[in-house]
């Protein structure tokens, strides 16, 4: 089963360097765009312009900042480590899915079979990250039991 985690591993970190290259590109679009604008434009519509591509830059450089840090989360997990409790790198297998703590990238699929990351601070995260083996509680409606911990 550690060859599965690793694959959530591996998907996961492929989410966040899709993420990191997707806020980089679009700060270095931002960046071209405000210094043509420099070049062809002159008065208010140059400041306005100008003032867009910053906004741009600054939420794009906050999109950039927050892969950096789930990166950092994730490089902080070691996917061939097994305990007998719910962490960080934990798989999660419950009667209504399986849950890879570790950051929010959502749905994953392995060999068919579904999986979804999630962080200790999502809602379902919270929950798992305080229960144990056989453990029942109640989420989104749903009554979910944990039937294994890897």
């Amino acid at each position: 089963m550690n060859l599965i985690k690793l694959q959530l591993y591996e998907l996961c970190n492929t989410y966040i360097n899709e993420r990191i290259k997707t806020a980089e590109n679009a700060i270095e679009a931002a960046r071209e765009s405000a210094n043509d604008d420099t070049k062809s434009s002159a008065g208010d519509k140059y400041e306005t312009g100008r003032e867009m591509m910053q906004q741009e830059i600054n939420r794009n450089t906050l999109q950039l900042h927050e892969a950096r840090k789930l990166q950092q989360i994730l490089q902080s997990i070691n996917p061939e480590h097994s305990a007998g409790f719910i962490r960080n790198g934990s798989l999660v297998i419950t009667n209504h899915g399986n849950f890879y703590i570790s950051i929010s990238a959502g749905h994953l699929v392995i060999d068919g079979t579904d999986y979804f990351a999630v962080s200790t601070s999502s809602p379902i995260g919270a929950i798992l990250i305080k229960s144990g083996l056989g453990d029942t509680f109640d989420f989104n409606g749903k009554k979910f039991t944990v039937l294994d911990i890897l």
